[in-house]
Protein backbone atom coordinates (compact mmCIF):
# COMPACT_ATOMS: atom_id res chain seq x y z
CA UNK A 1 0.00 0.00 0.00
CA UNK A 2 2.00 3.48 -0.99
CA UNK A 3 2.34 6.38 0.20
CA UNK A 4 1.66 9.95 -1.96
CA UNK A 5 3.25 13.12 -1.20
CA UNK A 6 0.37 14.65 -3.07
CA UNK A 7 -2.95 13.88 -4.58
CA UNK A 8 -1.91 15.13 -8.04
CA UNK A 9 -0.59 11.98 -9.56
CA UNK A 10 -2.80 8.95 -11.98
CA UNK A 11 -1.23 6.23 -9.34
CA UNK A 12 -3.15 8.12 -6.76
CA UNK A 13 -6.47 8.48 -8.16
CA UNK A 14 -6.39 4.80 -9.52
CA UNK A 15 -5.55 3.20 -6.18
CA UNK A 16 -8.95 5.58 -4.78
CA UNK A 17 -10.70 4.71 -7.37
CA UNK A 18 -9.98 1.12 -6.38
CA UNK A 19 -11.49 1.45 -3.18
CA UNK A 20 -14.60 1.53 -4.66
CA UNK A 21 -14.03 -2.52 -5.26
CA UNK A 22 -12.39 -3.28 -1.92
CA UNK A 23 -15.12 -5.04 0.18
CA UNK A 24 -13.43 -4.19 3.04
CA UNK A 25 -13.32 -0.33 2.50
CA UNK A 26 -16.85 -0.65 1.56
CA UNK A 27 -17.43 -2.08 5.03
CA UNK A 28 -15.76 0.15 6.56
CA UNK A 29 -17.15 3.41 5.02
CA UNK A 30 -20.59 1.80 5.85
CA UNK A 31 -19.75 1.13 9.79
CA UNK A 32 -18.85 4.64 9.21
CA UNK A 33 -22.10 5.94 7.96
CA UNK A 34 -23.45 4.28 11.59
CA UNK A 35 -21.18 5.95 13.38
CA UNK A 36 -21.98 9.70 12.22
CA UNK A 37 -25.63 8.31 12.82
CA UNK A 38 -24.76 7.20 16.70
CA UNK A 39 -23.01 10.47 17.07
CA UNK A 40 -25.50 12.54 15.82
CA UNK A 41 -27.77 11.74 19.04
CA UNK A 42 -24.34 12.95 21.66
CA UNK A 43 -25.30 16.26 22.97
CA UNK A 44 -22.75 18.59 21.58
CA UNK A 45 -20.56 20.87 23.77
CA UNK A 46 -21.26 24.72 23.76
CA UNK A 47 -17.68 26.58 23.30
CA UNK A 48 -18.57 30.67 23.16
CA UNK A 49 -19.71 32.55 20.51
CA UNK A 50 -22.81 30.34 20.16
CA UNK A 51 -20.02 27.91 18.71
CA UNK A 52 -20.36 24.16 19.27
CA UNK A 53 -19.15 21.23 18.95
CA UNK A 54 -20.98 18.66 17.41
CA UNK A 55 -19.33 14.72 16.39
CA UNK A 56 -19.97 13.61 12.78
CA UNK A 57 -16.86 15.22 11.99
CA UNK A 58 -14.45 12.55 13.35
CA UNK A 59 -16.62 9.94 11.77
CA UNK A 60 -16.58 11.42 8.41
CA UNK A 61 -12.27 12.75 8.25
CA UNK A 62 -12.08 8.73 9.32
CA UNK A 63 -13.67 7.41 7.10
CA UNK A 64 -11.86 9.45 3.99
CA UNK A 65 -8.66 8.57 5.96
CA UNK A 66 -9.18 5.24 5.12
CA UNK A 67 -11.34 5.11 2.38
CA UNK A 68 -10.13 8.15 -0.10
CA UNK A 69 -11.51 10.50 -2.33
CA UNK A 70 -13.15 8.58 -4.98
CA UNK A 71 -15.28 6.32 -2.29
CA UNK A 72 -15.10 8.99 0.23
CA UNK A 73 -17.71 11.47 -2.15
CA UNK A 74 -19.71 8.82 -2.62
CA UNK A 75 -19.38 7.72 1.57
CA UNK A 76 -20.23 11.74 2.13
CA UNK A 77 -23.76 11.78 0.25
CA UNK A 78 -24.65 8.42 1.31
CA UNK A 79 -24.31 9.21 4.94
CA UNK A 80 -25.63 12.46 4.44
CA UNK A 81 -29.02 11.66 3.10
CA UNK A 82 -29.27 8.56 5.60
CA UNK A 83 -28.16 10.82 8.16
CA UNK A 84 -31.17 13.30 7.36
CA UNK A 85 -33.83 10.75 7.03
CA UNK A 86 -33.05 8.44 10.15
CA UNK A 87 -32.18 11.56 12.16
CA UNK A 88 -35.17 13.96 11.15
CA UNK A 89 -32.78 16.54 10.10
CA UNK A 90 -32.27 18.10 13.03
CA UNK A 91 -35.41 20.45 12.70
CA UNK A 92 -33.70 21.67 9.52
CA UNK A 93 -35.39 20.74 6.21
CA UNK A 94 -33.58 18.78 3.66
CA UNK A 95 -31.17 21.34 1.15
CA UNK A 96 -29.07 19.51 -1.45
CA UNK A 97 -26.37 22.03 -0.81
CA UNK A 98 -25.78 20.23 2.28
CA UNK A 99 -25.23 17.41 1.16
CA UNK A 100 -22.31 19.12 -1.65
CA UNK A 101 -21.05 20.38 1.72
CA UNK A 102 -20.32 16.93 2.92
CA UNK A 103 -19.18 15.86 0.32
CA UNK A 104 -16.74 18.65 -0.32
CA UNK A 105 -16.13 18.14 3.04
CA UNK A 106 -14.99 14.63 2.87
CA UNK A 107 -13.19 15.45 -0.80
CA UNK A 108 -11.08 17.63 1.23
CA UNK A 109 -10.14 15.52 4.25
CA UNK A 110 -9.32 12.67 1.66
CA UNK A 111 -6.60 14.69 -0.22
CA UNK A 112 -4.77 15.71 2.85
CA UNK A 113 -5.07 12.37 4.69
CA UNK A 114 -5.20 9.25 2.00
CA UNK A 115 -2.19 7.37 1.13
CA UNK A 116 -0.24 10.40 3.14
CA UNK A 117 2.25 10.44 5.94
CA UNK A 118 -0.66 11.78 8.57
CA UNK A 119 0.92 15.03 10.43
CA UNK A 120 -0.44 17.37 13.00
CA UNK A 121 -0.10 20.01 10.17
CA UNK A 122 -1.72 18.29 7.70
CA UNK A 123 -5.02 17.38 9.77
CA UNK A 124 -4.54 21.01 10.55
CA UNK A 125 -5.04 22.06 7.07
CA UNK A 126 -7.79 19.91 6.17
CA UNK A 127 -9.43 21.11 9.22
CA UNK A 128 -9.03 24.58 8.45
CA UNK A 129 -10.47 24.13 4.77
CA UNK A 130 -13.09 21.93 5.83
CA UNK A 131 -14.27 25.10 7.89
CA UNK A 132 -13.82 27.63 5.31
CA UNK A 133 -16.21 25.34 3.04
CA UNK A 134 -18.65 25.34 5.76
CA UNK A 135 -18.67 29.58 5.91
CA UNK A 136 -18.77 29.87 2.41
CA UNK A 137 -21.08 27.40 1.08
CA UNK A 138 -22.89 27.01 4.29
CA UNK A 139 -23.75 31.24 4.65
CA UNK A 140 -24.65 30.44 0.93
CA UNK A 141 -27.17 27.94 1.58
CA UNK A 142 -28.54 29.93 5.07
CA UNK A 143 -29.06 33.09 2.99
CA UNK A 144 -30.97 30.92 0.12
CA UNK A 145 -33.19 29.13 2.67
CA UNK A 146 -33.65 31.92 4.98
CA UNK A 147 -33.49 34.91 2.53
CA UNK A 148 -30.79 36.61 4.26
CA UNK A 149 -28.16 38.87 3.18
CA UNK A 150 -24.81 35.76 2.33
CA UNK A 151 -22.73 38.36 4.33
CA UNK A 152 -24.49 38.37 7.18
CA UNK A 153 -24.56 34.90 7.73
CA UNK A 154 -20.94 34.57 6.57
CA UNK A 155 -19.84 36.66 9.28
CA UNK A 156 -21.39 34.88 12.50
CA UNK A 157 -20.23 31.53 10.87
CA UNK A 158 -16.87 33.00 10.42
CA UNK A 159 -16.50 33.52 13.82
CA UNK A 160 -17.76 30.32 15.08
CA UNK A 161 -15.37 28.03 12.69
CA UNK A 162 -12.71 29.88 13.95
CA UNK A 163 -13.18 28.95 17.52
CA UNK A 164 -13.96 25.56 17.04
CA UNK A 165 -10.85 25.14 14.55
CA UNK A 166 -8.70 24.01 17.31
CA UNK A 167 -11.09 22.03 19.21
CA UNK A 168 -11.64 20.20 16.35
CA UNK A 169 -7.81 19.64 15.06
CA UNK A 170 -6.89 18.63 18.91
CA UNK A 171 -9.82 15.71 18.76
CA UNK A 172 -8.67 14.72 15.41
CA UNK A 173 -5.46 14.64 16.55
CA UNK A 174 -6.21 12.68 19.71
CA UNK A 175 -8.03 10.13 17.58
CA UNK A 176 -5.75 9.48 14.88
CA UNK A 177 -2.88 8.85 17.40
CA UNK A 178 -5.36 6.64 18.93
CA UNK A 179 -6.42 4.68 15.34
CA UNK A 180 -3.53 4.82 13.68
CA UNK A 181 -1.70 1.88 14.91
CA UNK A 182 -4.36 -0.33 14.78
CA UNK A 183 -5.85 0.78 11.36
CA UNK A 184 -2.14 0.10 10.22
CA UNK A 185 -1.88 -3.60 11.59
CA UNK A 186 -5.14 -4.17 9.78
CA UNK A 187 -4.04 -3.32 6.42
CA UNK A 188 -6.35 -0.49 6.28
CA UNK A 189 -3.94 2.31 6.01
CA UNK A 190 0.04 2.59 4.66
CA UNK A 191 2.04 1.42 7.26
CA UNK A 192 5.71 2.62 8.23
CA UNK A 193 7.59 2.16 11.47
CA UNK A 194 8.19 5.23 11.95
CA UNK A 195 4.84 6.57 12.17
CA UNK A 196 3.55 5.23 15.53
CA UNK A 197 2.76 8.59 16.77
CA UNK A 198 1.58 11.92 14.40
CA UNK A 199 4.68 14.18 13.41
CA UNK A 200 4.11 17.74 13.31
Amino acid sequence: MSIYPHPFSAAYWKDAAQELKNPRKLTFAALMIAMCVVLSHIPSVPLFGGAKITWGFLARALCALVCGPVLGVVFGFTEDILSFFLTGGGGYPFFPGYTLTTMLGVLIYALFLYRSRVTVRRVFLAKLLTNIQNVVLGSLWSAILYKKAWSVMAIGSFWKNLIMLPFQTALLVVLFAALLPVLRRAGLTPWKPENHRLPW
